[in-house]
């Protein structure tokens, strides 16, 4: 399998900004989901937002003028996209955050970029330096920080170590989005990934979004909720994948992992400034080690990440 070159020359200013964007974007919707979790089901609002998305995006499944059909292959990465980047990231992500706060879930998703490092050695053979390494180290260390500190009285008792697993699981999750997705990007369109995988994330949670809508009380919902709902279905799987999938097919995988960053940042800052969740001192040093990690696994114009062997 042919990888794109580390030494490409810097992709345009656009395609970063979409990587950005789609990864801020993320990151707000991951801090707000504490407020839609608290209404709806997980599996029932990981069903209305993949049905919502579906309606949006059904024009972008039909096959545009000049790209090839999809091979076997391609069928097969778009499932695993959807499955890992998708269904599971959301299921992991929604009851993580159900269980922790949107903090927490900022300062575990700071771990994504060392994990595509890890995933890309994998399965795409790059070699791991010994700064990745010692990323990846920082990431895992911030993590640990923060599931054994108890200074957040919401974060308290055990329920909180099985949501910071989670939200590793998801961390897991979205950097397999990473590196299947960068695969996909030279055969399949932006718009038409983005329709596929949600259309694949649909039929995979509809089983269980159909069994916890059935005794889902639909008429105690607020206004305000259905937006926010809205808001979350296009941003999760309309507008953040066609971003991501658009910046990507410009940018070498390893390259777009830096843009995560922005992920765990925008998060923290809306369960901070939005839902007013505390941010303590040992909260602060968790994220600034996971932080750390992340630029050092993931810092440009270094060479932390071999060609493949």
């Amino acid at each position: 399998m042919t990888q794109p070159s580390t030494d490409a020359p810097h992709a345009p200013w656009l395609s970063y900004t979409a990587l950005a964007a789609s990864m801020a974007l993320v990151g707000s919707y991951v801090g707000l989901s504490k407020l839609l979790v608290a209404v709806f089901p997980v599996f029932l609002l990981a069903w209305l937002r993949f049905g919502i998305a579906a309606l949006a995006m059904a024009p972008w499944l039909k096959r545009p003028a000049g790209e090839a059909p999809l091979s076997p292959r391609d069928r097969r990465l778009l499932f695993w996209e959807s499955f890992l980047g998708n269904f599971m990231f959301s299921v992991c992500m929604l009851f993580g955050v159900a269980l922790s706060s949107a903090v927490a879930a900022g300062v575990v998703m700071a771990g994504i970029p060392a994990a595509v490092a890890v995933l890309s050695r994998i399965f795409l053979g790059e070699r791991v330096s010994r700064r990745v390494a010692a990323g990846i180290a920082c990431a895992v260390g911030g993590i640990g920080w923060l599931s054994l500190s108890k200074a957040s009285g919401a974060e308290e008792g055990p329920q909180a170590v099985y949501g910071h697993l989670l939200l590793v699981a998801a961390v897991l999750c979205e950097a397999s989005y990473v590196v299947i997705g960068k695969q996909l990007t030279g055969q399949v369109s932006a718009k038409r990934i983005s329709a596929l995988i949600n259309l694949w994330g649909l039929v995979l949670v509809t089983p269980f979004g159909l069994w916890t809508a059935w005794s889902f009380p639909f008429a105690t919902v607020g206004a305000p909720t259905w937006g926010l709902l809205v808001f979350y279905a296009i941003a999760a799987s309309m507008i953040t994948v066609w971003l991501w999938m658009t910046g990507l097919k410009h940018v070498p995988a390893a390259s777009a992992g830096v843009f995560t960053v922005m992920l765990p940042i925008s998060a923290a800052a809306v369960g901070v400034l939005l839902l007013g969740e505390p941010f303590s001192g040992a909260q602060a040093g968790a994220f600034g080690l996971a932080v750390l990690g992340l630029v050092l696994a993931t810092w440009p114009g270094g060479s932390s990440i071999a060609p493949p062997a």
